[in-house]
């Protein structure tokens, strides 16, 4: 950025460029915050859909109210963003599922890319409510969210805060640690704007979000950078999607802490894969390696060989369970553009029946609020909200929960190999 002024960046400003991003909040205070932040001029100002109230943490209003309402602005500007691209891949969804416009609004985008552009596949990025989340609605708009996601989405990458709060604080415990060469640069996400390191009461969103803007710098390099083995964003989902309905993706990032915001000795290339298999690196809390693989892709930036990835996957594949008739389904790419500041990263999404748990606890909190009907009066007031919408909501996500169970209860049986065809000679 800092280079040659061309028409694009003149005296190191970015002028011309701007990413091909629709921003929408009810509530207009966050975009506000965007637009006043560094990052101001890479957004288009036109391409912004805001309103003053917010939806009160109510899916009803952010799905039926505000979706009805914005419907021909959102298709507008939608069209608009994708007249842009030469060659439309597939969307990025990021939004939240506890509060009401992330989980309506959300999901109602989601509808209308289906019905506007049939063919383009929808990544979701969801990030799901925490333990301690204050919102008091949250588990009805997460699981009225989850059957939308369910019927109209081809990949979801599930995110959790407690998973992302819990890296952060990893991070900050190895800076503290005063590992060689573990130093926390003054201006960098991870701190505040005092420059000191955040203490663990706060919650560190700045460098929260970081970790999932990193997972989808890595998911999309390799339409950004060249690469000996580069992989099409929809290659993800026709090989790592074998059921259309179990589309849940758990990610693994490593290094976690990618914007060269902490020098800590980067690891090892094969420690790396250990690490994307492990616990600790999951963005849910979840741990692949006792649940059943469906399927599992790995993304490499970083000068790594095909032999490289070959001998860790070897490696690994005896304390993993793969689905019997799945025993070969990996899928790798391979982009030789590290991420700022490392000589190599790695991003691990395993089809994994480990996200069954997230599932679970969503679905108990939800039937505690609606067995006393708590709060329930506030969603139907609503045009077009109907109690039905609920209990069709909740049987989706038990028939997800049951499918997870079928394939959990094939976990340790012996491998049958498929019956070969039998030719009469």
């Amino acid at each position: 950025r800092s280079g040659g002024d061309g028409a694009d960046i003149y005296k190191g400003k970015i002028c011309s460029l701007k990413a091909r991003a629709l921003l929408i909040d009810m509530e207009e205070g966050v975009v506000n915050e965007i637009l006043q932040g560094p990052l101001r001029d890479v957004f288009d100002s036109k391409q912004l859909i805001t309103d003053v109230s917010g939806s009160g943490n109510n899916w009803a209003v952010g799905h039926k109210l505000y979706g009805y309402q914005y419907r021909e602005s959102i298709v507008e500007k939608l069209r608009k963003t994708a007249e842009h691209c030469d060659c439309l891949q597939c969307f990025f969804i990021i939004h939240s599922m506890g509060g009401g416009t992330g989980s309506g609004l959300g999901t109602f985008v989601l509808n209308l890319l289906e019905d506007e552009f049939p063919e383009v596949y929808r990544f979701v990025t969801s990030v799901y409510p925490s333990g301690e989340d204050d919102v008091v609605t949250s588990p009805y708009n997460s699981v009225l969210a989850m059957k939308e996601l369910n019927e109209h989405a081809d990949c979801v990458l599930p995110i959790e805060n407690e998973s992302l709060f819990d890296i952060v604080n990893k991070i900050h415990q190895m800076v503290n640690s005063g590992k060689l060469g573990s130093t926390v640069k003054q201006n960098s996400l991870v701190t505040s704007s005092a420059g000191s390191a955040k203490t663990v009461q706060e919650k560190p969103f700045d460098a929260m979000n970081n970790i999932v803007a990193n997972l989808l710098l890595n998911l999309t390099s390799s339409a950004r950078f060249e690469g000996s083995l580069n992989m099409d964003l929809n290659e993800i989902s026709m090989n790592l999607v074998p059921f259309p309905r179990l589309h849940y993706l758990v990610s693994s990032l490593t290094p976690l802490y990618t914007l060269a915001d902490v020098n800590v000795p980067s690891r090892r290339l094969d420690q790396m894969f250990s690490d994307a298999f492990s616990r600790g690196h999951q963005l849910i809390q979840a741990d692949p390696k006792h649940s059943l693989y469906l399927a599992c892709a790995l993304l490499v930036r970083g000068n790594v060989q095909v032999s490289d990835l070959r001998r860790n996957i070897e490696r690994l594949k005896p304390s993993l369970h793969f689905v019997s008739w799945n025993q070969e389904g990996w899928k790798t790419g391979l982009c030789s553009v590290p991420p700022v500041g490392h000589s190599h990263s790695l991003l691990a999404l395993a089809n994994n029946t480990c996200v069954k748990p997230t599932f679970i606890e969503i679905k108990d909190k939800f039937m505690k609020l609606y067995k006393k009907k708590a709060h329930l009066h506030h969603y139907l007031h609503i045009d077009g909200m109907e109690q039905s919408c609920f209990s069709e909501a909740i049987s989706s996500l038990s028939d997800l929960i049951e499918e997870y169970n079928e394939l959990d209860a094939t976990k340790g049986g012996p491998r049958i190999d498929p019956s070969r065809l039998k030719i009469a000679v």
